[in-house]
Formats: C-alpha cells, sequence, structure tokens
C-alpha cells in the first residue's frame, strides 16, 4: 500500500485489521495488494451468497445503472417491485419494506410490531429476545441483543427486551406479561456461536405466541437466503412466522436487507417508515439477480451436498485434534474447539503460504465457516487441508 496516497490513519477506529489491502475477487478468492491469494470462507460474514463479483449480479448493476439509479423511494421501480413480488411469492409473507442493513430491517421490525401493539394490545411493546443473540449494532438493537457486556456499553439501553434462554420454551413463558407484544428469535445465532434452534423449539415457539396472541418474529439476516440449505429456516420447522428480516445474503454483496410481514401486521401510518436509499433500483436490480440465482432448479440441493461435505470433514478434523466435534445448519457451520484457539487459528491461517484462508472466530473456542453457497466441492477439500496445517501449526507451537 503506497502510504503516500492512502492511509489507514484517515480511518476512523473500530477494530484492528491485518496490513494487508484486498484488491481483487472473484467466486471463492481473493487476491490482496501483494498479489497473494486467499481462499475466502468468511466472505464478508455470510454475505456474500453467490461469492465475489458473480456474473449475475455486475450484469445487473451493469444494465441498471445505465437506466436509473434512484428515483426517490416517494415512487415505484420496476426491481422494487419485482424483488417484492418474488419474495412473496416463494414465503408465507405478503408485504415487504426494503431498507439499508440487518439493523435497519431488524429496527423496523421492532417498530412494526410495537405499531401493532399500540393499535391491538393496548400499548404493548415488550419484544422477548434471547441471550446469545445478535440483532445488530444501533442502540436499539445492541439493546435487543443478548451478546455478554452489551448491557453496559453506551448507556443508557433501550427498555422493553426481557431475555429468554435460546431452546428453552419455559424461559419464554415465563417472561410473558400483559406489555408483552411479540418473541423474536435467530433460528441459528451466528455471532453467539453457531447455536441452531430445534425445530421442536421453533415449533413450540409458534404454538406457544399463538396461544397468547404475540408476534413471532425471526431474524433470517444471516441464516435466510438459502444459507441453511432451504430459501429460509423456518420453512425446515414447517411453521409460519409473522414477520421475518432478511439481509446480508439477500444482496449478495450490495447493501440490501428487507422486513417482511403477513398482511394483517401491515399496519404502519403514513410516515412511521422510510429512508432515503430505502428500495432504489440499482440495489434492489441486484437482489433480483441474487434471489434469481438462489431459486433456480437444482441451486438448493447443492448448498445440501457441500455443507455435508463441510460437516464430514470438520468432524474428522476434530476427531484428528480431539476437538468436541462441530455443530451448524447448512453452509454455517462451526468447528468446536476444547481450548481458546480461536484467534491464534485465524491468524496463521490467513498467513499460510502461498494461499491463506479466512476464517473467523465469534467465540474464543470456534471457528466459523460461511462459504458462497456456490462453492465448489475441490474448493471445500483445500479449505479442510489448509485448515488443517494453520492447525497443526499452532498447536505446534
Amino acid at each position: 500500500m503506497d502510504n503516500k496516497t492512502s492511509s489507514a490513519d484517515s480511518l476512523l477506529y473500530i477494530t484492528d485489521r491485518p496490513a494487508l489491502v484486498f484488491v481483487e475477487g472473484q467466486g471463492s478468492w481473493l487476491v490482496d495488494h501483494s498479489g497473494k491469494r486467499y481462499l475466502d470462507v468468511m466472505q464478508g460474514w455470510a454475505v456474500n451468497c453467490l461469492g465475489h463479483c458473480h456474473p449475475s449480479m455486475i450484469r445487473a448493476l451493469d444494465e441498471q445503472a445505465r437506466r436509473l439509479i434512484n428515483p426517490s423511494p416517494s415512487f415505484f421501480n420496476a426491481p422494487m417491485l419485482h424483488l417484492a413480488g418474488l419474495l412473496t411469492s416463494h414465503s408465507c409473507f405478503d408485504r415487504v419494506f426494503f431498507a439499508n442493513s440487518g439493523a435497519e430491517a431488524n429496527e423496523g421490525a421492532v417498530k412494526l410490531a410495537r405499531r401493532w401493539g399500540s393499535k391491538h394490545k393496548g400499548g404493548a411493546y415488550e419484544i422477548i429476545t434471547f441471550n446469545g443473540s445478535f440483532h445488530g449494532r444501533t442502540l436499539t438493537m445492541m439493546s435487543a441483543s443478548g451478546k455478554p457486556g452489551w448491557d453496559a456499553l453506551f448507556a443508557p439501553q433501550v427498555p422493553g427486551f426481557p431475555k429468554a434462554i435460546f431452546n428453552d420454551i419455559h424461559s419464554v413463558e415465563q417472561l410473558i406479561g400483559r406489555n408483552t407484544v411479540a418473541v423474536m428469535i435467530e433460528p441459528v445465532q451466528g455471532e453467539g456461536g453457531v447455536n441452531v434452534a430445534t425445530l421442536e423449539f421453533m415449533r413450540e415457539l409458534r404454538a406457544l405466541t399463538a396461544a397468547h396472541e404475540l408476534l413471532l418474529v425471526v431474524d433470517e439476516v444471516q441464516s435466510g437466503c438459502g444459507r441453511t440449505g432451504s430459501m429460509f429456516a423456518y420453512e425446515q420447522a414447517q411453521i409460519e412466522p409473522d414477520l421475518m428480516t432478511l439481509g446480508k445474503g439477500i444482496g449478495g454483496g450490495v447493501p440490501l436487507a428487507a422486513l417482511l410481514c403477513r398482511s394483517k401486521f401491515d399496519c404502519f401510518n403514513r410516515g412511521d417508515q422510510g429512508g432515503t436509499y430505502n428500495g432504489n433500483p440499482l440495489i434492489t436490480a441486484v437482489g433480483c439477480a441474487v434471489v434469481g440465482e438462489l431459486l433456480a432448479p437444482g441451486f438448493l440441493d447443492h448448498v445440501t451436498v457441500r455443507s455435508e461435505q463441510l460437516k464430514v470433514g470438520l468432524l474428522k478434523l476434530a476427531a484428528e485434534f480431539d476437538f468436541p466435534g462441530e455443530r451448524g445448519s447448512g453452509l454455517l457451520r462451526a468447528l468446536v474447539m476444547d481450548r481458546d484457539l480461536g484467534a491464534k487459528i485465524v491468524v496463521q491461517a490467513r498467513e499460510l503460504q502461498p494461499e491463506g484462508l479466512l476464517i473467523n472466530s465469534p467465540q474464543p473456542h470456534l471457528l466459523r465457516f460461511m462459504p458462497a453457497l456456490n462453492i465448489s466441492a475441490a474448493e471445500i477439500n483445500t479449505t479442510l487441508d489448509l485448515l488443517r496445517e494453520a492447525i497443526s501449526k499452532v498447536l505446534s507451537h
């Protein structure tokens, strides 16, 4: 990196970053400023569901940029309408609001649930969430999240988010009171450690919320859009939630998110919700391209096959290094270790030569894998080979 023209000192500090600059990406691979290649199984934290620079996305960006970029959210545009139709025709939902990030979509879900509570449940506003959950980095979403330590950051917290125990229906039931309006859950807690809600728990949650006339909100920002092997994770439990949020994969790398609801909960007043860039044609055109790829015949079958390959490979590594095992759903998986080796392995994997591996450690004893959904069998094998090398080097030290 030429320090005369580019300087990291110009950026606001938010986290430690390695001294490399990525300049190019194609499929499952990234290239840095020195020309070194990296097999990327983070993909922007499950964002790039089609990998880097997918041809259909490039084509959609190019064609739409030449026609219309942003007329104003006060008007309809063709890609917005087409994407909304794709989402409602392939889910249990009837209405869509487009946003720019998962946190913004989740904020919208909270607002919609509270608006419904003000109109139909005597002003009920509390939304039960879960320990270990992660719903975004706005102040409200940090308050809604159950990430350890966040309850003391940026005080005062936004009230109204009591925390239940994940996969424990009795803990949810005990929190229901006259001010409760909804329950909000990630079918897979990605940041919390790739914790998977059991299908039985999802069904119990649907029955409980229905019995108490509460909204069931599924946060599928990380688990949605094919990540778990079905278009949406809630489908695997054979239930119909009331609200759903999407982000990350729906845009394949561009800033796109969505709040979906069933028509009976479409209760915003005029002006309650909006956003300058929301639903703009440039980004929703890309969303149409991405969703079209996900819905193509055989695509989700490929996800299922590759996820089984990754699962089996991680279990073999766990046995080889005497680790507890692995867990996850679809191509959102974690290797569980018996020691806090995550940070060291992440660095070692990145520094491998001649090619590096990009992985993530959401918890000190976990390694998380979120590859492109169209990753090849050969690239899965390469991932496992590089991972074995990185773990061996760390353990040998």
